[in-house]
């Protein structure tokens, strides 16, 4: 028996020149299930399983040991306050499968003499289905109740060896037979020391690449049987296990067997390898792409292709024998030398394997028993390993493959993949990774549409230095994937893919600080990702020129939140790290001399030899201009007010300095825009920015030197309050105080915004005046106690906790 599910998807591609609103194509379509032979089920056209998503190529794309030591991954860069606990690892989904050990579970099952049952991975209807309940009663075996003589592998693991069961996930069938192409990989993520013999207790491992970190993923051998047969991904051979352990093992990794309906073989190719994967329309293919297949196969690439799917027909099979929206596995690229009496050279050819491992092959030239094998000598069929059997495998020239196949998956191996001593001739890519969240209301700005708060995504920087070793044009390929994390596991929670992209930027200045919204609004991309789609990872080949680089990773839409990998790879050996600039005073970095002693970032306090000239060129500078009339006589009122209120001693108290101002500052047309005051601890800390003796007063003198800072930061604001709301984006901050004297670092920043921005992301007057005197308190505390201004300085508790409070 079997059963046919179907499952509507839409799918949205976004691609724009920029210059314009975007365009968008939206495609729903309907996909089922693709149990193996001659059911009818579901199509992908990128990897098979039912989902189907239609690229569209842009401007700037495409062009053409054996154990490893595992550990969790690191969580992305979100900013951490150090010593305080976090939500992150808490809220992780994958937190409980990465902490079991496989030694200490397989220790403690022995000593009981217990059959490991995984808490982690019920064997239960919730561990196949999140959305719905099981179309019938799936009874959960072990392989030995299932057989007289369960192996786990049996004579060697091979691309013949799986068959696809009654799961959309024929994607995975076909990341594995590749997998099982390169032996050493499929070590790797099958360690084959494993047996239901000696030591048996249940427990099986695997491995698996997860967002930029190996991680062993444990799981007991119950396996969901109806009338006793596997129901999901199977061997050939009815005693051999490995296949369907992994499958369970990966379900597990995503949450569960539903989770893996639909899907793209290069994903799974990723998490068997840790490559980066890229996609190509073979319609719309670059020139050099058999050379790029090639070179792929000598890196030990894994590659898959397909042909788009029938929207009225699933899984239709073609006059040709190949089949449409099914995934396929290239298990070999080459040249194949001919010789015949009338001509000799050498033919470009590819090597394709459906995973459903039977009769569906091709029947064009080149397929098995063609008449064209005769003109190749018996000594080099036997050395291309060629057979004419009924096992989903067959060659076509490469002229036929790009005809007639529509889109090609490649997952190039990153530099840790081969070691040393099993290059065996082929070449590694250099390869560098980078983490980071896209965090709402801070660095989540969107793509280039959304030019005002574009120049808020993080931003890294990639200097290329050699050209490509065979490039007539001295050009350097890179490679650039984003990849979403986490995204498939949360369906359950409701959450599908982000639609992401990237951008990239030449630089003139390789020592250039971060990109503001200037600079995007007057230099143009020099290359960008194929589309803005919501697949996990996004994918470009790009060919550039020798020089840096910037390089955007963006959601298409601002304001949304995730986690994502940046990983950049290239022939030869490049130099990347995130854009970002020190935490500081800007006038600070204009003389070093005078870094402990200045305190009001003001021309009029600047020492003789830091001149108005010099200090008006440091970048984001805001000289105080000269008082307005207005101005003249606030300062007149204000020192009319501090004198009689102050008393004898001429001090006053945050109380005193809080009617004081708010006298002036509330006062109608003093501000321009909607302001209710000063709140008792923002006075509070204007005294405590001045008030080094703890005494809990301001005298005339610092009141001056508050006075110009309120001016300063006042012009400021009202420069970014551009429609005198008194309210301040999140995303403008930054610039805000860069304007007002300070550096801040992206990690910083990020901490400002949260603690003094609203949860719609705006920052109120006040709260913008209370976070520059902050900064200006800690930056002068952390200075006077650095003295030889190297960057760090040592508190004892009572100075650290006197610092942080009274500020």
């Amino acid at each position: 028996m079997s059963y046919t599910t179907r499952t509507t998807r839409t799918v949205r591609t976004f691609y724009s020149d920029g210059r314009g609103p975007p365009k968008v194509e939206t495609k729903t379509y309907t996909y089922g299930d693709d149990s193996g032979g001659s059911s009818v089920n579901g199509g992908f056209n990128i990897g098979g399983g039912g989902r189907r998503f239609q690229i569209r190529v842009g401007g700037g794309g495409q062009d053409g040991s054996d154990q490893p030591n595992y550990s969790a991954p690191a969580f992305s860069q979100r900013p951490q306050v150090i010593g305080r606990a976090s939500r992150k690892e808490k809220k992780d989904p994958f937190s409980g499968v990465i902490n079991q050990s496989y030694d200490e579970i397989k220790k403690r099952c022995q000593e009981e003499g217990c059959l490991f049952e995984d808490p982690e991975f019920e064997a239960e209807d919730s561990s196949i289905f999140f959305s719905r309940a099981p179309p019938r009663p799936f009874e959960w075996k072990r392989p030995h109740e299932i057989c007289d003589n369960p192996v786990f592998i049996a004579d060697g693991a091979s691309r013949f060896d799986v068959q696809q069961g009654e799961l959309g996930d024929c994607w995975l069938l076909a990341a594995i037979a590749s997998l099982t192409v390169n032996q050493r990989l499929f070590a790797k993520v099958v360690p084959p020391d494993q047996s239901f013999e000696d030591g048996y207790c249940g427990l099986f491992r695997f491995h698996f690449w997860r967002q930029g970190e190996w991680v062993e993923v444990v799981v007991d051998d119950r396996l969901p049987t109806y009338y006793g047969q596997l129901t999901f991904m199977h061997s050939v051979d009815k005693n051999e296990f490995w296949s369907a352990l992994l499958e369970k093992a990966y379900a597990k990794l995503e949450g569960s067997y539903e989770s893996l309906k639909g899907g793209s073989t290069c994903e799974a190719m990723v998490d068997f390898t840790g490559g980066v994967s890229e996609f190509f329309d073979l319609r719309k293919a670059p020139p050099n792409l058999f050379s790029i297949m090639l070179k792929a196969s000598q890196r030990g690439s894994l590659m898959g292709c397909s042909i788009d799917a029938d929207p009225n027909q699933l899984e239709a099979r073609l006059s040709n024998g190949l089949v449409m929206g099914h995934a396929y596995s290239i298990t070999s690229v080459l040249l194949m030398d001919i010789e015949t009496p009338s001509m000799s050279g050498k033919i470009p050819m590819v090597r394709v394997r459906n995973p459903w491992g039977n009769e569906a092959e091709w029947k064009g030239r080149w397929s098995d028993q063609s008449r064209e094998w005769s003109l190749i000598p018996d000594s080099q069929k036997e050395s291309m390993g060629l057979t004419f059997d009924d096992d989903g495998e067959f060659w076509m020239s490469f002229d036929d493959f790009s005809k007639n196949f529509e889109k090609l998956e490649i997952c190039n191996l990153g530099p840790d993949s081969l070691e040393e001593d099993e290059l065996d001739g082929k070449k590694r890519w250099e390869g560098h990774t980078e983490n980071g969240e896209w965090i709402p209301r801070v660095n989540a700005g969107g793509c280039r549409n959304y030019l005002d708060t574009f120049w808020t995504n993080p931003q890294y920087r990639v200097t290329l230095t050699d050209p490509d070793d065979d490039d007539d044009d001295d050009l350097c390929t890179m490679l650039v994937g984003v990849l979403q994390k986490d995204r498939r596991k949360k369906r359950k929670e409701g959450l599908d893919m982000l639609t992401i992209g990237y951008v990239i930027y030449k630089l003139g200045d390789e020592n250039h600080g971060p990109l503001d919204v200037k600079f995007f609004k007057y230099n143009a991309s020099c290359a960008k990702s194929p589309s803005f789609i919501n697949l996990r990872e996004v994918c470009g080949r790009h060919k550039l020129s020798p020089g840096t680089y910037v390089i955007i990773p963006s959601t298409f839409e601002p304001h949304q939140n995730g986690d994502y990998l940046l990983r950049i790879f290239t022939e030869k050996a490049n130099e990347t790290n995130e854009l970002d600039e020190e935490t500081g005073i800007i006038e600070e970095q204009q003389n070093a001399d005078y870094t402990r002693r200045i305190l009001v970032p003001t021309v009029a306090s600047a020492p003789p030899s830091v001149g108005r000239q010099e200090v008006k060129k440091v970048p984001g500078y805001r000289e105080i201009p000269p008082p307005t009339d207005e101005e003249q006589e606030q300062e007149q009122a204000l020192k009319a007010s501090f004198r009689r209120v102050a008393g004898d001693d001429m001090e006053i108290d945050a109380y005193e300095l809080r009617d004081i101002l708010n006298a002036v500052f509330t006062k109608e047309g003093s501000v321009e825009f909607v302001f209710d005051g000063f709140s008792l601890d923002t006075t509070r800390s204007m005294v405590a920015m001045h008030d080094g003796d703890l005494s809990g007063k301001l005298g005339f003198d610092e009141f001056k030197v508050l006075w110009a800072d309120l001016r300063r930061w006042k012009g400021v604001f009202k420069e970014y309050d551009r429609d005198r709301s008194g309210n301040l984006s999140s995303y403008e901050l930054r610039s805000a105080l860069h304007a007002s004297g300070f550096r801040l670092s992206n990690r910083t920043f990020s901490a400002l915004v949260m603690r003094y921005s609203s949860k719609n992301g705006n920052i109120e007057f006040g709260d913008f005046i209370l976070c520059a005197i902050r900064m200006k308190t800690m930056l002068a505390s952390f200075r006077n106690i650095d003295v030889d201004n190297s960057g760090h300085a040592a508190f004892d508790l009572d100075t650290f906790i006197q610092t942080v409070m009274y500020s």
